[in-house]
Order: structure tokens, then C-alpha cells, then sequence
């Protein structure tokens, strides 16, 4: 079947009519391109640069055609007609929904090589280090072969590693990663700590993952602050005691829950307080919430696992545990209290960005997955980004059987067993599903009690991820994997000849020896495939999944791991009405027409109404959660502006030499505020002698006595005074007298006003949007009231920066700089002008006349420039 019709077949009939002619196109230069010697491939693709004229598809033609080359002599792999036109599709800054096996990463290399000749970098993004250090070793032949770099981050790396590595033409790692270093970026106190670069181009593998199922957890960077543990453990108790429906109502669908005035009373009468909401002090609210969603909501083996002592939460879609990672809003100190564990101090916000925000700001984006149409309204929506699916080379030959639904969870599980033996006695590969680590390990006693020999892949044991799902395929294996853990390692029929080797190796503690891997693979080899035609005599891989998930895109995906290139396979799912999906929507419906069939509890159904019904509630809870993402967004687009502005400030501020228009802008925001407030003045004053006062009042807010003092006696104070002219000559004076100092000043004590502010802003940001909900009780829009509050905060924060930044330049005296620089130079370092120490409560030497413990930040500055 020609590409066209192959690409017509799946829907995408459109594109494939613009894109036919470009794959004909490549191939047309393959026999052509089969005699350029290796040096004259690598030239060639590297002067294509010189062609591009900022359009990539002037290239891509005879840069596809290069790199199609480039894989057949490095790997021998050659890109199949399918995987030109993924490439093709990448390269227009879409999603290629590409089926498990089909080589997603090998089709990734042709853009990424073709995108990597702007010299502006591109990243790869993958969903854990193993994958990114996987993909960046495996594809870096193809890549040096056509004279590109590439570079590897993980979270292992120093700044200065982590540099060079960016520096390279091509860098992968993970979606935290690079979302991190962008965050530490704009926390960097010098030019020289920054690493991430340009944000030119991204490819997204498992794009689903990261751009849907992380979008509602943003990643936070954040620090210790005072200790309030304490309340956790009180506020734990106290929620202990209220009951379901009196003090609290939860909403299931949404997963929330909602204290009545019943239970605000409760808590009441336990602190012994009058009203909850009163106390400024301590945010009651914010512990109450904590505790009571920690009860209520989150679920241990679940939603998150207890180990070694600390709470560690579980990804809901792919079962493994989020290191590093704690939930914000105080949940996780509310987690620890409620398991006993030891509550670790709060932290505050330093840097936040949801992935949203974050991959939004490529100028060039893609993704690749094998599940993304599902979703495709939330892509073009929120990222513009279109699906396109992509035909398989080979059609699949899975069947997907009907579900199989029973009354109860045991009577489902007894017919789950039942089916597993079976299969296993026979010898054929079985992958079942489960939708928690709980789950995952209730099935596995169960197997164990049977006999029957198996691998559990969860949460727990999430270091052996790739090496089990790699031999899942072997004759007789049976793996319970949680949910969708193991994505981006193929399952192959009778095994991973790879895998099993380099475990042979370890275990044989081989690993000095260079020869023994690759004949341990060759002897393997012959074993496998062996194992393999008995696998494909007995059907292929069996999926079972144990209940259905929530997204119809993470049942897809477990099916998919079955049938990969064209393999035999099944796949079926088992479902109880007690199943928390049933229960949240539809169960009730089923349920009567099973007791109308008068159908036992060990009996099950297999209708296509029940499917469909099934996929109702799906489609329900995936446009609930697309609401829930899309909130999200609106929520952290408030942020998302006002961040612009501070990290465009930073940004400006570290890596341009020069800052005079800057601070300069700044000056005249602050003077045209001074000079208007004189000039309100004038029009009120009782007396030359009142607005004498007026004024000297006005400056003291900007100038220290002493500069003040110095300033006035060369004013003629009168209804002709130009302060705005009279304050600028006296910045233009302080600037003659050490240029390189004065800018230096500004420089450091802009960044550090900015951080400072930034920090408070944020956690005031945070204390408003926890409690923003409760507007809607008084019938306001809480996003409104969050954007109009979080603007005026965010006002005040601009006008502080300003104002203190330039109070520090109108009170610049060189003498001080040369004072402090002879007491550096003495090892006299405590000494400042005429005092050994300075007390926290004494005026700054800086002359701003703040209190030191306000203005203090500024000797950092000074002692750095």
C-alpha cells in the first residue's frame, strides 16, 4: 500500500495529499545519495545550513534524504516511508501518534538533525533519565556521523557540566530537567551561572504524558520557612473527629472536598476560637484544608507510598514514584502527619512554571506518543499542536476483546486468575494492568498462593522497570505492571536478547571484560528467537487489564504494548461495578441491567452497550479534567505575565553590558511619581513654610538626611521648582563620580530587590489563591478577583523595585565605595566607614537611610563589584 493511501486509511488524507510528493521526493535521492563517501555526507548535510534562510522545509528533501543514509551506515536501520512522513510531521511543529514498536526514536532523529543546523540547539524530552540516557546513546552515531554534537543533562550535574552539555548542537533529558534549569536560570545571581540557553526547538516523546497528565502539577522551587508543623499534627486530629456528610461533603467527580458550617464550627469549638476566619496570624484555613483533602482524598499505595519513612507520591498514570517530588499547598506536611512519618518544614515559593507555561515558550514544538487523538481539542487549544496519525508499517494484528464486566471486585478477580493460569499453562506471555500499586500487589498474592510464577512492576521496585517489561514477552512470563509503567521499552516476543545479556553480565561481574556482551548476545540471540515462534503459535502477547482507567488514552496504551510491528496479540479488560470508575459514574445504570438479567455475581457480561457506556463515563471524567487543566492554566496565566516581566528584567539585567536604558526607565517612573505628588502639593499649601515641609517630607522618602540636607540647600523651594530636573541632575552627578561602580550598584541591587520582592510576591500569591475560592460564596468570580488582586499586588511590587533601586543610585557616594574597597583590601571586612560592626537597627552605609536588616542586601552587591 502506497504512503498515500496508508495515511488516508487513518484520516489524515489532507496532509497526506501535501506530503506524498516530499517522501517521493527523499527516496527519489537515495540511490543518489548511496555513492557519497562518508566525508562527503557529513559536508554536504553541514553546508545545507548555508541554504536554510530561517525555513527548515527548504532542506528537508535532501536533509531527510542524508540522514536516512546517515542510520543505514551507523545503526542499519533505514527510515521506512512511514517514518519520513512522521518526521515530516514533527518538523511542522505537530504530534506523530506513531503505535508502540513503530520507532518513534528513530523517527525523531530527522528533525532533530535537520532543526539542529540553525545552531540554536534543540532539545529532546523524554519522561525519566533512563530513557533520555538511553535514546541520547543509542541515536548518537547517526547524529556524529553528520558532524552534529550531542549532550546529555541530568540531575546529577554541576551548573558548568550542565553547560557544556547544553552548548551541544542536540541535548536530551528529561521534562523536569529542562523545566528546572529554566526556573534556577532566572534564580541566577551572575551571567556565568546560567545555563539553558535558547528555547528554539523541543521534541516531546510521550508528549501525552508531559504536556497532559503533568499539566496541573507545576514545578516549584522553594526554601525552608518558619517552622509550622506543629498545626499539622493538631489540625490531623481535629479532622479525625468530623464525619462524612455532617462537617465536610465530598464531591467524588471532582475529587474535592467542601468543609460545611456544621464542621467550621466543629473546628471552632476544638481550638477554642470564635471564628475561623478571623485569625490573621495563623491560616487556620490552609491547615484545615490540608488535613482534611490528606483524610479524605489521597489514598495510601495509591496515591502516594510510604517508604523509609517519608511520603512519596505515585504518578496516577504511570505508577512510578515522583522523586523529589511533594505535593504544594501544605498537603504533603498533611500527608506526613496523617501516616505519622516525621513532618518536614514547609516550604516557601522561590520559582514556579507549569509545564503549560514552560514548552509554550519554544519557538518550535513538537511531540511524539502513541496515544494523543484522545486528546487532540486539549493540544491545539491550550499548546497549538495538531495530531496527525501515523499509518503502521505493518498492519496490526491484535484483537481487542469486549470487556468483561462482573457484579462484584471478587467475582472479577476469581475470573482474572482463572484466565492467567490458563494462558500461563499454555506458555503465553500475559501483561496485566492495574490501575494502583495496591492493586498490583493484592494480584500478586493471589498469584503467589496459585503458584504461579510472575514479575510485579510498581511504585515499590521502579529500578528494575526497563529489565522486566524488556522480558515480558518471554514464553511463559507473567508481569503485573501498574498502569503504564515501561513506556518508551518495547515488549518483544520471546524476549530482549540486549537486556537479558547486560544482566548476565552484572551478574557475572563482567563488566571490564569488552568482548563478552556482544557474544553473550549472539548465543542469546538463538534462544530468543526460538522462544519467539512459540510466543506467536500461542497468539502473541495477552494484555489483561484489571479496570478500566479514567483517560481512554492510558487504556489505549496499555493495549498497545500487544501487537507491536505487526505481532499477533489480544487484549481484554475485566470490570467490576464496584471498580472506582463504575462507581463515580455509570455503575448504578449497569447494575440494574444486570439485576434485570437476573445475572449471578460470578457471571459476566460482554455487550457492546456496556463498552459504550464504559466509554461514556471516560468521556466524562476526561472533559471534567480538561476543565480542571484548563482552570489551571487561566489561574497560572495571572502568574505566568507578571513572571515575564521579572525574568525579562533578570534577563536583561545579567546578560546585557549594557543597563542604562533600563534603570534609566526606572528613574523616570519614580521621579514623574515624586514630581506629581510636589505638584499635588502646590495646589494645597498653607505657607511657604508648609510646603517647605511638604517637600523635605516627600524627599525624605527617597534621599538619606544627610544627601537630603546637601540637596535642599541648592533649592530654591517655590511654586517653579522642578524636582523632576533637580533629582535627575543629582543621579547624572552621582554617575560621573565612578561610572563603573554606579553601574555595578544598580546592577547587583536590581537583582536583589527583584529577588527578594519576587519571593514575597509569590508566597503572597500563593496565600491568595488558596483562599480565592471562597469568593464564590459571594457571588464574585474568583479567577477575576485573582487576576484584579494578584495586579494590584503585583503593582506594588513593580513600584518597590523602582523606588528602592533608585534610592540606592540618588544616594550613591564614591567615597564609600573607596572606604569599603581600603577595608576589604586591610582584611578589615566587619569595618564599614567609622563603625566595627554594623547593628541590625543602624542606618545602612549605603546612605538610603533604611534600617541595615532592611537595606543590609546591598553590601553583597558592593562587596561583589
Amino acid at each position: 500500500m502506497s504512503i498515500f493511501k496508508k495515511v488516508l486509511s487513518v484520516g489524515s488524507g489532507k496532509l497526506a495529499s501535501e506530503l506524498n510528493d516530499v517522501v517521493q521526493a527523499i527516496n527519489d535521492k537515495e540511490k543518489e545519495f548511496e555513492l557519497f563517501s562518508d566525508e562527503e555526507i557529513k559536508v554536504n548535510f553541514q553546508d545545507l545550513s548555508q541554504k536554510l534562510n530561517g525555513d527548515p522545509q527548504s532542506i528537508e528533501v535532501e536533509a531527510f534524504a542524508y540522514i536516512r543514509e546517515a542510520a543505514k551506515r551507523t545503526l542499519g536501520q533505514r527510515h521506512y516511508d512511514v517514518q519520513i512522513f512522521g518526521g515530516l510531521v514533527l518538523l511542522r511543529n505537530k504530534i506523530a501518534e506513531m503505535k508502540t514498536g513503530e520507532g518513534k526514536t528513530l523517527v525523531s532523529t530527522l528533525p532533530i538533525s535537520l532543526m539542529a543546523l540553525f545552531k540554536k540547539g534543540v532539545h529532546v524530552v523524554t519522561v525519566n533519565e533512563y530513557l533520555a540516557k538511553r535514546d541520547a546513546e543509542w541515536m548518537s552515531p547517526i547524529y556524529n556521523f553528520l558532524g552534529l554534537e550531542v549532550g546529555l543533562i541530568h540531575s546529577n550535574q554541576n551548573p558548568e557540566e550542565k553547560n557544556q552539555a547544553y552548548k551541544k548542537d542536540i541535548t536530551y533529558g528529561t521534562n523536569n530537567e529542562f523545566g528546572f534549569d529554566y526556573l534556577r536560570d532566572n534564580m541566577a545571581i551572575s551571567s556565568e551561572q546560567l545555563v539553558q540557553g535558547e528555547l528554539f526547538y523541543s521534541v516531546i516523546d510521550e508528549v501525552d504524558s508531559i504536556l497532559v497528565d503533568e499539566a496541573r502539577t507545576p514545578l516549584i522551587i522553594s526554601g525552608k520557612v518558619s517552622d509550622s508543623t506543629k498545626w499539622y499534627s493538631e489540625f490531623t486530629k481535629i479532622v479525625k473527629g468530623m464525619k462524612r456528610d455532617i462537617h465536610y461533603e465530598i464531591d467524588e467527580a471532582k475529587k474535592q472536598v467542601h468543609t460545611t458550617e456544621l464542621g467550621v464550627e466543629f473546628v471552632e469549638s476544638k481550638l477554642g476560637i470564635s471564628n475561623l476566619y478571623e485569625n490573621t496570624k495563623t491560616n487556620f484555613i490552609h491547615y484545615l484544608t490540608a488535613t482534611l483533602r490528606a483524610k479524605t482524598i489521597f489514598v495510601k499505595d495509591v496515591d502516594y507510598i510510604v517508604a523509609d519513612g517519608q511520603i512519596k507520591i505515585v504518578d496516577e498514570f504511570t505508577g512510578r514514584v515522583l522523586e523529589g517530588r511533594r505535593y504544594s499547598d501544605g498537603l504533603h506536611q498533611a500527608l506526613e502527619a496523617k501516616e505519622n512519618v516525621k513532618i518536614q518544614d514547609e516550604n516557601q515559593t522561590l520559582a514556579s512554571i507549569t509545564y503549560q507555561n514552560y514548552f509554550r515558550m519554544y519557538e518550535n514544538l513538537a511531540g511524539m506518543t502513541g496515544t494523543a487523538k484522545t486528546e487532540e481539542e486539549e493540544f491545539v487549544q491550550i499548546y497549538n499542536l495538531e495530531v496527525v496519525e501515523i499509518p503502521t508499517n505493518l498492519p496490526i494484528q491484535r484483537a481487542d476483546q469486549q470487556d468483561a464486566v462482573y457484579k462484584t471486585n471478587k467475582a472479577k478477580l476469581d475470573a482474572v486468575i482463572e484466565d492467567i493460569k490458563l494462558r500461563n499453562q499454555n506458555g503465553q506471555p500475559v501483561l496485566l494492568g492495574t490501575v494502583s500499586v495496591e492493586a498490583s500487589e493484592e494480584i500478586s498474592k493471589i498469584l503467589t498462593s496459585k503458584g504461579i510464577v510472575h514479575n510485579v512492576l510498581n511504585a515499590k521496585n521502579h529500578e528494575q522497570e526497563a529489565n522486566i517489561i524488556a522480558q515480558a514477552g518471554k514464553l511463559g512470563a507473567v508481569t503485573v505492571a501498574t498502569n503504564m509503567a515501561g513506556r518508551g521499552v518495547d515488549i518483544k516476543l520471546g524476549g530482549n536478547a540486549e537486556e537479558m545479556a547486560i544482566q548476565l553480565q552484572i551478574n557475572e561481574n563482567e563488566l571490564d571484560n569488552p568482548n563478552y556482551l556482544k557474544s553473550k548476545i549472539s548465543e542469546l540471540e538463538e534462544n530468543v528467537e526460538k522462544e519467539k515462534e512459540k510466543v506467536l503459535s500461542l497468539g502473541g502477547l495477552y494484555v489483561l487489564g484489571t479496570e478500566r482507567h479514567e483517560s481512554r488514552r492510558i487504556d489505549n496504551q496499555l493495549r498497545g504494548r500487544s501487537g507491536r510491528q505487526g505481532d499477533p496479540g489480544e487484549s481484554r479488560f475485566y470490570i467490576s461495578l464496584q471498580d472506582e470508575l463504575m462507581r463515580r459514574f455509570q455503575g448504578e445504570r449497569i447494575e440494574s441491567i444486570m439485576n434485570k438479567l437476573n445475572l449471578p455475581d460470578d457471571e459476566r457480561i460482554e455487550q457492546s452497550m456496556v463498552t459504550k457506556s464504559i466509554e461514556r463515563a471516560q468521556a466524562q471524567v476526561e472533559s471534567l479534567n480538561f476543565e480542571i487543566r484548563k482552570n489551571v492554566l487561566k489561574f497560572d496565566q495571572v502568574l505566568n505575565q507578571q513572571r515575564d516581566v521579572i525574568y525579562k528584567w533578570r534577563r536583561e539585567l545579567l546578560r546585557s553590558e549594557n543597563i542604562n536604558d533600563l534603570i534609566e526607565g526606572w528613574l523616570s517612573d519614580v521621579l514623574e511619581t515624586v514630581a506629581n505628588n510636589i505638584d499635588s502639593y502646590k495646589k494645597s499649601y498653607e505657607n511657604l513654610e508648609h510646603f517647605n515641609e511638604l517637600v523635605e517630607n516627600e524627599l525624605g522618602e527617597l534621599l538619606s538626611d544627610s544627601v537630603r540636607s546637601k540637596f535642599l540647600k541648592n533649592l530654591q523651594i517655590n511654586d517653579d521648582l522642578d524636582i523632576y530636573k533637580d533629582l535627575e541632575n543629582l543621579f547624572n552627578e552621582n554617575k560621573k563620580q565612578d561610572i563603573d561602580n554606579f553601574w555595578n550598584l544598580a546592577r547587583g541591587s536590581a537583582l536583589s530587590f527583584i529577588d527578594q520582592s519576587w519571593k514575597d510576591h509569590l508566597s503572597e500569591m500563593d496565600y491568595l489563591r488558596s483562599g480565592i475560592g471562597l469568593r464564590a460564596m459571594g457571588q464574585r468570580d474568583p479567577l477575576v478577583e485573582y487576576q484584579n488582586e494578584g495586579y494590584d499586588l503585583f503593582e506594588e511590587l513593580i513600584n518597590n523595585v523602582k523606588f528602592s533601586v533608585i534610592r540606592i543610585l540618588l544616594n550613591f557616594d564614591k567615597t564609600l565605595i573607596v572606604q569599603k574597597e581600603k577595608n576589604i583590601d586591610d582584611n578589615v571586612k566587619e569595618k564599614v566607614i567609622t563603625k566595627d560592626k554594623i547593628g541590625r537597627n543602624d542606618p545602612c552605609y549605603c546612605g538610603s537611610g533604611k534600617k541595615y536588616k532592611k537595606c543590609g542586601l546591598v553590601d553583597k552587591c558592593i562587596k561583589k563589584s
